[in-house]
This record gives structure tokens, sequence and C-alpha cells, in this order.
């Protein structure tokens, strides 16, 4: 068996990163490699991943749900109109990551976000327009940056966007499907592939 992968509770070899908890492992059987094409959950993710900065993924998956609750489920519009009395109320909160620095950048990104939509026609668009190969061959080894995520890095940079570095934005497109990082071998590699073969990619207007 390859050491990317690990024995489930059922049975079944997944990747053995998502064994470490029973959230973790739903996160990764749900959610991890699924496209997705709303912009809501997109911009929570670039948000969540630019918490993530520093820290582990688990730490913010512990977390997710009160950060969708003190940030009105990441509606871009209202994050947008956060101003100095919302960083500091953020910052009294110990159910989130209290970091000036990303409080303030997860609201400046949303207002950029808000352009980027007045010109792409939504989030989702732009994003896949980077998207890897609807079919790739599982990487025989783990890697954290990618041709596609350094571009889109860049690009976001250029938009103004902040906490977007191109490992950063490789975990983004990981968990929202925009590749399939799933280990050869895993369960839940041909599910996400074939959801992905199902997906029709939105485009920009």
């Amino acid at each position: 068996m390859s050491g990317l992968l690990a024995l489930g509770p059922d049975g079944q070899h997944r990747c053995r990163w998502c064994m470490a908890t029973p959230r973790y492992l739903a996160y990764h059987d749900e959610e991890w490699g699924y496209p997705v094409a709303d912009d809501r959950r997109l911009f929570e993710k670039l948000c969540l991943e630019g918490f993530q900065s520093g820290l582990s993924w688990r730490t913010i998956l512990d977390k997710r749900e009160r950060f969708r609750e003190v940030f009105h489920g990441f509606d871009i519009d209202r994050v947008a109109r956060f101003g100095e009395a919302d960083v500091q109320r953020l910052l009294q909160d110990a159910g989130i990551i209290r970091h000036r620095g990303k409080i303030e950048a997860a609201i400046h990104n949303a207002r950029c976000a808000q352009a980027l939509i007045a010109q792409e026609g939504s989030l989702a668009a732009y994003v896949w327009r980077f998207a890897d190969d609807p079919a790739p061959t599982a990487a025989p080894v783990p890697v954290s940056t990618s041709p596609a995520s350094i571009a889109m890095s860049k690009d976001l940079k250029k938009r103004g966007w902040k906490f977007v570095g191109p490992t950063t934005i490789y975990a983004f497109m990981q968990s929202m499907g925009l590749v399939n990082d799933h280990a050869d071998g895993c369960v839940v590699r041909l599910r996400a592939a074939q959801a992905r073969q199902g997906f029709a990619a939105p485009r920009s207007v």
C-alpha cells in the first residue's frame, strides 16, 4: 500500500492525512476535492485558507462553524461592509483566529471580490479558468504549488488580494475540486473524479 494511504474505519483505503479525527475524515470524504461553483463557498475557503497561514487546517476546521457565524456565512457584500468596529468585535472572539492582519485581509478581499465579480460575472467563473485537467493522473508525491496556483496567486495579488500566496491558492484549488489530489487508491478519488466529469465549469460574462 502507498505511504500516502491508510485503512479507514470501513476497511477502505483513504488519504492518510484524513485519519487524525472523525471531523477530518468527514471533510475528506464529503468535501475535499469535489467541484464547487458557489461564490460564497469559494470566498469562504479563500478566507479560511488565509486564516490557516502558519497553522494547520485541522485548527481552522475545528473553528469553521464559528467563523461562519461571525462572518455572516461569508456573504461577500456583508463582509465588504465591515468596519473597524467589526474588526474589534472579531479580535475579541476566542472562537476564531484573532489575528488583525488576517481579519482585515478577509474584509479587504471581500471588496476585491466585489470588483472581480463585477468584471467576471462571478468568482466561480474566475477561479475555474485556472482549473486542472478534469481527469489527471494522481501525483506520485504531494506538492504544495502548481503552475496554475502560481498564476492565480499572481493575478489575485495584481488585483489587490491579500494572503493569497501560491501555497494558499493550491490548497484552495485542492479543496474546491479544481485539482483532484486524492491519492491513487483512495476510495474518494474516483468519486471526486466522477463529480468533476459531470460538472459544468461556469464561464465569465
